[in-house]
């Protein structure tokens, strides 16, 4: 009787050391190979003054009580670490044959920043599989100023041993309208997903509608495009148009002459808008847009969207 005694006594002791192990070990976090500034949790039977959270430092290790070297954590699995904990505990004869449980319960090393004409601008971490148009979603989706591409943009070690940033363009059309698979990348932490803004071009003049619109697709941007999006032209008109356009990064503005009437008769070829054209359309043959002018066009332009009236504003 004495013997089952003690044996049911020592069962229940140890039911309760396991039921003793902190909460701290378990996670919902995906298995995932750990990174700086993660947030760890360590469990080791039968030693609380072992088991605790910590947080790994910048040089990618992890310091323990007792131990007197640290333990590297940066590149490994869970279990992995687990193993070097027993290792290190074994090595230095704090314990025989440690039991070592290590959960991940904070990931810090793998932002996913997404920035530029998405409706919320966030970082967040990448936990699981994370897809682009899984980030874009998390983003609130795009904006309506979104242009035609996507720049998922990461840093990677070199040959030479130097960070470089490799960039991917990815079309949007592509990438949503089509529902091309293979250019719905995989994130890992550590991209920047940055959606540009649409190019634009500026009507001005005699038109019903002046304003800034966006170019969504440059192969349908041109002027009648722009006159049609401008509503139309006023009832008196020149038969001849401008287009000033930026060359090469220099400051001036290249003055291209559209024959107007021509073009709305369809006995000339349409003429195609570059980003940042401004078409004008004078009331008199004499008149013309000054630089001061334009650069007040493209400052008016750059606080509105569309439905400006830009040129009744500026003359």
């Amino acid at each position: 009787i004495l013997l089952l005694f003690a044996l049911f006594a020592a069962a229940q002791q140890q039911s309760q050391r396991i039921v003793a192990m902190p909460a701290s070990d378990q996670s919902n976090l995906p298995t995932q190979k750990i990174g700086v500034d993660d947030l760890v949790g360590i469990s080791v039977y039968d030693a609380p003054e072992l088991t605790r959270t910590v947080r790994v430092s910048t040089d990618g290790s992890i310091r323990m009580p007792m131990l007197k070297q640290r333990v590297k954590a940066v590149g490994l699995m869970p279990s992995e670490l687990e193993a070097a904990i027993v290792t290190a505990l074994k090595s230095e004869d704090i314990l025989v044959d440690p039991v070592v449980t290590v959960n991940l319960v904070e990931s810090r090393s793998r932002p996913i920043n997404v920035v530029g004409a998405v409706k919320q601008p966030l970082t967040f971490q990448a936990s699981g599989f994370i897809s682009l148009l899984d980030a874009i979603s998390r983003a609130g989706g795009l904006s309506e100023t979104a242009g035609t591409e996507i720049l998922v943009s990461k840093s990677q070690p070199g040959e030479d041993g130097k960070t470089v940033l490799l960039t991917r363009r990815i079309q949007i059309k592509q990438l949503i309208d089509a529902a091309d698979p293979e250019l719905n990348i995989k994130l890992e932490g550590g991209e920047e997903i940055r959606v540009p803004e649409a190019g634009r071009f500026y009507v001005v003049g005699n038109v019903k509608k002046p304003g800034v619109f966006p170019i969504k697709d440059t192969a349908d941007s041109s002027v009648l495009k722009a006159l049609a999006l401008s509503e139309g032209l006023t009832n008196y008109h020149e038969k001849i148009a401008y287009i000033y356009r930026k060359e090469g990064g220099t400051k001036g503005h290249n003055e291209i002459p559209v024959e107007l009437t021509k073009l709305m008769k369809r006995e000339v070829p349409d003429v195609p808008l570059q980003p940042d054209d401004v078409l004008y359309i004078p009331d008199n043959p004499k008149r013309r847009l000054t630089m001061t002018t334009l650069d007040r066009i493209a400052s008016f332009g750059a606080g509105t969207v569309s439905g400006v009236l830009i040129y009744s504003t500026i003359r």
